[in-house]
Order: C-alpha cells, then structure tokens, then sequence
C-alpha cells in the first residue's frame, strides 16, 4: 500500500480507522448544500464515517466544507477529482479523502503530497499497480459492475498484501456478500444509498439496510 508523505500519516490513520469501523463510503452524488446536513447526519448516526461528494454536483466544494465542519470525526472528501487543480480546491474546502474513477498519475502524487488519502478507480492489474506506484492509499474497483468478485480474488492474489480494493457500482445491500468474500475491503455506495430527491427520512431507511447487511458479513 502507498506510503503517506508529510503530514499524510494522519489522514491515512483517520481512514483507515474509518474503514476498521464502518468501511462504507457513502456517495453523495447530486447532493445540494441546502440538504448536505440533514442528510450528513442521518448517515452519521447509522454509523458512516466515510462521505464523498463528486465534484459533478452542484456546488459540491460547499456542501464538503460544511460536512467537514459538522461531522470531524468522519473522512469527508471528493469524488470525480480528476484534475490537479480540482483536487487543491477540495482540499482547500477541507476535504480529506480524493475519489477519482480513473487513475491519473499527477493527481495522485498531489494527493499525497497535500497530506490526503488517495482513493483512485483501477479495473486492471497495469492500473492498479501503477496507481499504488504512484502513492495511492487504495483502489476504487470501477465500474463494478463490468467486473465480478473473481477479479477482486485474482488481483488480490498478486498486488501487495494488505491492499484495500473498494468496489464501486451495483453495490447494495443483496450483493456484498460474493464481494466480501473475495476479499473486498468494502464499499462505495452510490444510488442504492442516495439519489437525488430523495430527503433525510429514506436515506436514513436505506442506510440501516445497507449496514445490517454489512454486519451480517463481520
């Protein structure tokens, strides 16, 4: 696994205490500064201490800064980072986990050396490898659903002990466990999480499914 550099290291024991404790991250895609909080908090109480929020939502560097604020025990970062500058600007909204659905060799090693976790999408062993040469904490496993739980087993079997893959679309509570068992390290959860309009009442709903499920597994 990548070594952090810097003040890295506690960025890095700050994530990797979050997915010790609930490695599920939640994804915010579409989320609205106005419903950051109401939604932040009901993931929050169903024990969810890793919030991404992709840069394609609107006005996603303020809905992180106010998570960030609300909620500091958790890793709140970005995901869809997929430029330099982008990545500065998330961590100068005080993001501090970097979620990208490729690997991009510049913007992991700024990640890195900004001190922020570096969670880059991988579907091959050449992207993966070359993304944890580059510094990468983690891979993101995506799209998922292109790939199987075999190709998990398969990579894990030859990349560097320890190495925490993430898969990341089509999860939800009815599919983790041939995932699990091949040695995912957890989850991005995405529309089976949170969709647009959907308000604080039903993400608390599905959040409680999706951690039973998971608690089912452990």
């Amino acid at each position: 696994m990548g070594r952090p550099r810097g003040g890295g290291r506690e960025s890095l024991n700050k994530f990797q205490n979050a997915m010790h404790a609930l490695p599920l991250v939640a994804i915010l895609r579409g989320l609205k500064p106005t419903e950051a909080l109401a939604i932040g908090t009901v993931l929050f109480d169903a024990g969810f201490r890793l919030i991404e929020v992709p840069l394609n939502s609107p006005q996603p560097l303020e809905s992180i800064a106010l998570l960030k604020r609300q909620f500091p025990q958790a890793v709140v970062g970005a995901g869809t980072v997929l430029k330099v500058e982008e990545l500065r600007a998330v961590a100068a909204a005080g993001g501090e986990l970097i979620v990208a659905p490729n690997f991009n060799r510049e913007v992991v090693a700024e990640t890195v050396k900004l001190g922020l976790t570096s969670l880059p999408g991988i579907l091959t062993p050449t992207e993966a490898f070359a993304a944890l040469d580059a510094g990468a904490h983690g891979l993101k496993l995506f799209p998922s659903e292109i790939a199987s739980p075999a190709v998990v087993k398969a990579m894990l079997a030859v990349l560097p002990k320890g190495t925490p893959i993430v898969p990341v679309g089509g999860i939800g509570a009815d599919n983790m466990k041939a995932w699990r068992d091949a040695g995912a390290a957890g989850f991005g959860l995405g529309s089976s999480l949170y969709k647009p309009g959907d308000d604080a009442a039903i993400v608390a709903k599905k959040a409680a499914s999706i951690v039973a499920a998971w608690k089912a597994l452990t």
